[in-house]
């Protein structure tokens, strides 16, 4: 797929031609937010989620409210300006606007920019590694969806060089946490666990719906080390829904195993049957 339109602050315009500032303080210091939003034969999934979701994170860092309806038409107007391949990827970011060049922001406003690319569907199973960096539960950005992402991006690079498509942080007390893109979830004893939002997780939209469908998921605090003894682990995400973990530091699991399939069916039921879950 090529893009031809992107949006930008106010309206579609080419994609092969600069409209970002290089002052922009998303560009500089990273200063704003995003969602990626999976869209699937064209209409977007769980878009209401994502976007309450962007403005709670504009509000946690201290930008300018998000005009949420004026987000819902950018990504409406942005899927009919693209020929959009059956599993496509919505990415929203809305930035701090141009800036000085250094922390401080400026009287700009906020950049708003809605884009869309092609998707690839997960496979069932895939390996995950812990990272000796800990997520700061109480750190500014805790829960945030920010475009700092270079903590993330470091992160994985570590997992990828061990083997892991996927890389996984304890809290700085040493509570299992998140990956840098999903949630995870453990099974034990045919229990369905998933770390609190008090790791300082993201709260993540599929990990919402998981504990909402799936009978029996639950949240509560786990030690890192779970993931040595877990009868099954998956990861959610957007992109990747429900996904098995065959591998994790190393140790084999069967996956997808029993639970986890079982979860995987029923989110794909009820996604299925509401492409707007609330």
């Amino acid at each position: 797929m090529s893009t031809d339109k992107v949006w930008v602050d106010s309206g579609l315009v080419d994609a092969a031609t600069p409209h970002i500032s290089v002052f922009d303080h998303g560009f500089t210091v990273g200063d704003g937010v995003f969602e990626a939003v999976k869209a699937v034969g064209g209409r977007p999934f769980a878009l209401t989620r994502h976007l309450q979701r962007l403005a709670r994170s504009a509000d946690g860092l201290g930008l300018p409210p998000v005009d949420v309806d004026a987000v819902r038409h950018a990504v409406t107007e942005t899927l009919l300006a693209n020929d959009v391949p059956p599993l496509a990827r919505i990415r929203i970011t809305y930035s701090a606007g141009i800036a000085p060049l250094g922390s401080e922001r400026g009287d700009h406003g906020p950049t708003l920019v809605v884009a869309v690319g092609a998707s690839r569907a997960r496979t069932e199973s895939t390996a995950i590694a812990t990272v000796p960096w800990p997520r700061n539960e109480r750190g500014a950005l805790a829960g945030i969806k920010s475009t700092s992402y270079a903590e993330n991006a470091k992160a994985l690079a570590h997992a990828q060089r061990a083997g892991a498509t996927e890389a996984v942080f304890a809290d700085t007390t040493g509570r299992l946490c998140e990956g840098t893109g999903s949630n995870i979830f453990v099974v034990r004893d045919g229990r369905i666990l998933t770390p609190t939002l008090d790791t300082g997780c993201l709260a993540g939209v599929t990990r919402a719906l998981v504990l909402k469908w799936v009978p029996g998921a639950e949240e509560t605090d786990l030690p890192v080390e779970t993931l040595l003894d877990a009868d099954e682990i998956f990861l959610t995400s957007t992109l990747r829904d429900v996904q098995g973990v065959h591998r994790a530091d190393g140790r084999d699991l069967a996956a997808p195993g029993p639970v986890t399939k079982g979860a995987m069916a029923v989110f794909a039921e009820r996604s299925a049957e509401d492409h707007d879950p609330e």
